[in-house]
């Protein structure tokens, strides 16, 4: 009983198996081929030979037996300031789907996506047409519209027809076409603002034509026109210091603007240079050559024409191109002002003695330009010239001396050297040699140098030891001369000490003798009896006793009298005694 049970409970489950098979393959069939869409969803339905899409929102059996694929998509929403652009892949032709929108595809659509982020529709990539899956593919077909302020601009040109589009101003929402691409590379662009000195070229590549806009303004492309490589530029100030060399396109002609003024070119016109006015002083020259290739010498003594000028059209200013260094060795030295100064020149030269020294000389020129067209007729490097010929007009003299008479003769060779060409060379030349001199020089071989080194040093030493002996021998004169000096002053003060003296005792003699003439008239008046001779002695006794009076006023004189001068008589008494003798006084 028990087994037969069993067998009627699995003969039952194995009925009700395929019922329960078929119903779990309706079910997974149910929820494959039953498709929601809602209202934001497409569902793109792949069938055998065609191709449809169904929008929601809805409910949708799909036949699995006439369908390859099927897959739902969100429909892209886009916003205000969005777009987006759909193909038909199968005529290839493109529009534009602009928001506020939700934007449902046809069957045969699809998005093309800027795989860059432009709007260079050449570089896309689509979507929509493949059987798998793409989730952001909506988000990468949206487009940012353009914006543009006052001082923008955007310019498209259509690939499909070559039309240019140009947009400017204020702007918002500004969407190309569907064949369009920015036709520059930036997308929008700013206008040019232009200051009140500034200006631009602008040429229309369509015509060819060119204008010219000037400042204060702002400056907007058209379809076909771009701006000059060169950019805005400054418009030139012309005054007194300034000037514009202007280049006409049309005519070829150059002009020279010097009217005060801001000066911009017009369309036609070219700037060649800006000038500035050449001044030159009173010791300055320079030459301008004309178209003619006629040289024109203007001087700074000449006069307010010649002082300051602007140089003319067609001309330019003669550049010298002399030599330079010790040796002249460089010819690189440009003039474009001469000046007329006397001024010093360095040189350096190797001449050869006649007995065969090589030395090397060093010294300068004193020289000036006289003649500035004779100069330039007949040489091109003055001072190339200069110091050639002096070098071998050195080499010439040099040569027919030794080394000793060189160095007690190297001034005088150095006169030479210019004195005997100054007319016939350098004159030529126009400029005049005031002085030439050798301050150095020394053997190119140093074992000579050596022994001219000694000779040098001798002679120094023997100069010295004269310069000594000269040193000396003049402080010994200088002596002698103050001796002769001294003498002299001691001559001329005995000489004035004589004529004092002589002077003085004859002032006393004279009042003497007034003193003895007065005092005999008076004698001879009151005693005119009494001889001459009785005057006279009474004379001298009143002079002793002045005399007596004057050695009694002096505690230190000593009064001496003669036998003459007192009534003394000696006489010398002999006694006869042992003990003492008398002498005579």
């Amino acid at each position: 009983m028990i087994d037969y049970a069993f067998d009627e409970d699995i003969f039952w489950y194995l009925s009700i198996l395929p019922l329960v098979l078929c119903l779990c393959v309706i079910v997974i069939l149910a929820k494959k081929y039953i498709v929601f869409i809602s209202l934001d969803e497409q569902l793109f339905i792949y069938d055998l030979t065609s191709r449809r899409i169904m929008d929601g929102p809805q409910t949708v059996i799909v036949n699995p037996l006439t369908t390859k694929h099927f897959e739902v998509r969100s429909a892209l929403s886009l916003g205000p300031s969005e777009y987006c652009v759909v193909r038909n892949f199968l005529s290839g032709e493109k529009h534009i789907e602009q928001g506020p929108k939700l934007v449902r595809l046809g069957a045969y659509d699809e998005i093309v996506v800027d795989q860059g982020g432009g709007s260079n529709f050449n570089n896309t990539t689509s979507f929509g047409r493949g059987f798998g899956h793409i989730p952001s593919s909506n988000v990468h077909g949206k487009r940012t519209a353009l914006s543009l302020k006052a001082n923008e601009y955007v310019r498209f040109i259509d690939n499909k027809t070559g039309k240019v589009r140009c947009l400017k101003g204020e702007q918002g929402c500004v969407v190309p076409g569907p064949y369009e691409d920015y036709l520059d590379g930036k997308g929008k662009m700013k206008a040019m603002d232009l200051k009140v000195y500034e200006y631009i070229k602008i040429q229309d590549t369509e015509t060819g034509k060119v204008r010219v806009e000037r400042g204060p303004k702002l400056v907007f492309l058209g379809p076909f026109e771009e701006f000059e490589q060169r950019g805005k530029q400054n418009a030139i100030a012309v005054d007194d210091e300034t000037a514009v060399l202007i280049l006409n396109k049309s005519t070829g002609e150059q002009t020279l603007i010097t009217e005060k003024k801001l000066f911009v070119p017009s369309h036609d016109e070219e700037v060649v240079e800006v000038r500035k006015k050449i001044k030159l002083a009173d010791y300055e020259a320079c030459i301008v050559r004309d178209k003619t290739g006629k040289d024109i010498f203007y001087f700074g003594s000449n006069g307010e024409e010649e002082r300051s000028f602007f140089l003319p059209p067609y001309s330019e200013v003669l550049e010298l191109l002399w030599s330079r260094g010790r040796r002249r060795e460089r010819r690189d030295l440009r003039i474009r002002k001469i000046d007329l100064r006397p001024m010093f020149m360095s040189y350096e030269i190797s001449v050869r003695t006649n007995d065969n020294v090589e030395l090397i000389l060093e010294g300068s020129f004193f020289w000036e330009v006289v003649d500035l067209k004779s100069m330039i007729k007949v040489t091109n490097d003055t001072t190339g010239d200069i110091c050639n010929h002096a070098r071998s007009r050195f080499s010439e003299l040099v040569s027919k001396v030794t080394l000793q008479e060189f160095m007690t003769q190297f001034n005088v060779i150095a006169k030479k050297v210019h004195e005997e060409d100054e007319s016939d060379f350098y004159g030529k030349r126009g400029v005049k040699i005031h002085s030439l001199e050798v301050t150095h020089y020394r053997c190119a071989e140093s074992t000579t140098a050596v022994v001219l080194e000694q000779i040098i040093q001798e002679t120094t030493n023997r100069l010295n030891r004269l310069q000594h002996q000269e040193s000396e021998n003049e402080v010994q004169l200088q002596e002698i001369k103050g001796d002769i000096e001294e003498e002299k002053a001691r001559s001329e003060l005995i000489h004035i000490q004589t004529l004092n003296s002589n002077a003085k005792a004859k002032m006393e003699g004279m009042a003497e003798a007034a003193k003895l003439a007065s005092f005999l008239s008076e004698l001879h008046k009151n005693f005119p009896d009494m001889d001459i001779k009785t005057h006279i002695d009474m004379w001298n006794v009143l002079r002793k006793e002045d005399a007596l009076k004057a050695v009694s006023n002096n505690e230190k004189a000593t009064l001496y009298f003669t036998p003459d001068d007192v009534n003394l008589s000696i006489q010398n008494h002999d006694h006869k005694t042992k003990s003492s003798k008398l002498d005579d006084f």
